[in-house]
C-alpha cells in the first residue's frame, strides 16, 4: 500500500479519489454515539483507504472482516471490528450488508472478551449496526442485550456509554423493554446517571426514559434509587441536564413510589424553583410533576404550598404555555391550594388598594419594632 498522490491512493493494485470521512457523531443516534476514540489521526489515510476499497468492493470487503472477526489472533479481531465500527458509522447503507453476511453473532461474542479494548471494538460496533432499524430485531434475537449490560458493568467508560446506546436502540422495539429491564440494566444506568461524565449522564437518562415507558422498569428505576440523580440534576442549571432529567421524572412519576421517592429526595423546593425561574419548557414539565405528585395527597399539597409555589404558580397562568397554563390551573382547584390562592388574592388586593399603609398595618398585627415617624412620612 503506498500513497500516489494527494488526491488518490493506490489500494490492492487499484487507484482510488480522496475520501471524506463523516466524524458528525451527532448524526448517528439519540446518544451522539460512536465517540470512541479507536482511531488516532495519524491513521486517517487508512480510514479513507478502506472507505475507498467498501465504495469499489463493499460485499468482498465485508466478508474478509466477518471472517477476521472469528481470527484466532485477537489482534486481528480488534482489526476487523474496528473496521467493521468504521464502515457501520460512515456508510450507512452497508450496515444491513455487515448484518446480513454474519457478523452480529461474532461481534457479540467479542463484547463478553476479557480484553477491555475488544469489548469496546465490539459493542461500538453493535452500536452502530444498530442504527439500521432493521437490524435491531436480529441483534437482540441473537442474544445481544446481556453481553451489553455485562460491558454496562464492566466495559470502559466509552464501553458503558455505547453500551447505553446500544441498548436505547434495542429498547425501541416495544417487546425488547421488558427483557432489558429484567437483564439488570436498570440499576446500572441508574449509576451512569449518578456517577457517569456529561456523555454518560446523558446517555444513561435517554436510554433510562425509553426503557421507563413500561410499568415494571419504572419501580426498578426507583428501587434502584434513580431519585437522587434526577434530583440533583435537576437542581443543578449548569449541568445541560435539568429538562433530560425532568423528563425522566415526568415518566416515572406516575407510580406511587416514584412520587414518595421525589418527596423524600427533597425534589419538592427543586421542582418549585424550576417553576420560578426555569425556562418555559422546564416549567412546563415541573407543573406537571406537581400535579402528578398532588393528586389524592394532601400532605404532599401542604408542602408544595409550604415551599411558596402559590405566588408561582399563579404566575405562571398569566406568562406560562398553554399547556402550562392548563396544569396549573387543575393544581389550583385542588382543596387547600383554593383557599391559598383567595388568601393571595386578597393580599394582592389589599397592596392594590392601600400601598404602603398595608406594611404599617402589617407590622402592628405582627407587633414587630417600627420606626413610627418615618412610616408616618412615608404614608402620609
Amino acid at each position: 500500500m503506498e500513497k500516489e498522490n494527494s488526491g488518490s491512493f493506490n489500494y490492492t493494485g487499484r487507484s482510488f479519489s480522496k475520501l471524506s470521512v463523516n466524524d458528525d457523531s451527532s448524526a448517528f443516534s439519540d446518544c451522539n454515539s460512536d465517540r470512541s476514540g479507536e482511531f488516532q489521526t495519524a491513521s486517517s489515510q487508512n480510514r479513507l483507504l478502506l472507505l475507498a476499497c467498501a465504495a469499489e468492493n463493499p460485499d468482498d470487503l465485508i466478508r474478509q472482516l466477518v471472517s477476521d472477526l472469528e481470527s484466532c489472533s485477537i489482534d486481528e479481531q480488534k482489526q476487523a471490528a474496528m473496521e467493521i465500527r468504521l464502515l457501520a458509522k460512515n456508510k450507512p447503507e452497508d450496515r444491513l450488508k455487515i448484518a446480513k453476511a454474519g457478523a452480529i453473532k461474532p461481534l457479540i461474542s467479542l463484547i463478553s472478551s476479557s480484553d477491555s479494548q475488544l469489548q469496546e471494538y465490539g459493542v461500538t460496533a453493535i452500536l452502530n449496526l444498530s442504527l439500521c432499524d432493521e437490524n435491531k430485531e436480529l441483534i437482540a434475537s441473537s442474544g445481544a442485550i446481556k453481553p451489553l449490560v455485562r460491558a454496562l458493568r464492566t466495559g470502559t467508560s466509552t464501553a458503558k456509554e455505547n453500551s447505553a446506546c446500544a441498548l436505547l436502540r434495542l429498547s425501541q422495539m416495544e417487546e425488547n423493554k421488558v427483557a432489558i429491564g429484567r437483564s439488570g440494566a436498570i440499576p446500572l444506568l441508574v449509576n451512569l446517571l449518578e456517577t457517569g461524565a456529561f456523555r454518560g449522564k446523558k446517555d444513561a437518562a435517554t436510554a433510562l426514559y425509553s426503557l421507563c415507558s413500561a410499568k415494571e422498569n419504572k419501580i426498578r428505576a426507583v428501587q434502584a434509587g434513580i431519585m437522587k440523580p434526577l434530583v440533583e440534576l435537576m437542581a443543578d442549571f449548569g449541568s445541560n441536564m435539568v429538562d433530560k432529567s425532568a423528563f425522566v421524572l415526568s415518566l416515572l412519576i406516575t407510580v406511587p413510589e416514584a412520587k414518595t421517592a421525589v418527596v423524600e429526595e427533597a425534589g419538592i423546593p427543586v421542582l418549585v424553583e424550576i417553576i420560578e425561574v426555569g425556562s418555559q419548557r422546564q416549567k412546563e414539565i415541573a407543573v406537571s410533576i406537581l400535579l402528578q405528585i398532588c393528586e389524592d395527597n394532601l400532605v404532599f399539597r401542604a408542602m408544595v404550598a409550604r415551599e411558596g409555589a402559590i405566588p408561582a404558580l399563579v404566575a405562571l397562568t398569566q406568562s406560562g404555555t398553554n399547556r402550562a397554563k392548563q396544569k396549573v390551573s387543575l393544581i389550583l382547584n385542588f382543596r387547600l391550594f383554593k383557599t391559598s390562592c383567595l388568601l393571595l388574592l386578597l393580599q394582592l388586593t389589599w397592596h392594590a388598594c392601600f400601598g404602603n399603609q398595608c406594611r404599617f398595618v402589617g407590622y402592628l398585627f405582627e407587633g414587630g419594632d417600627i420606626d413610627r415617624s418615618s412610616t408616618a412620612t412615608e404614608i402620609q
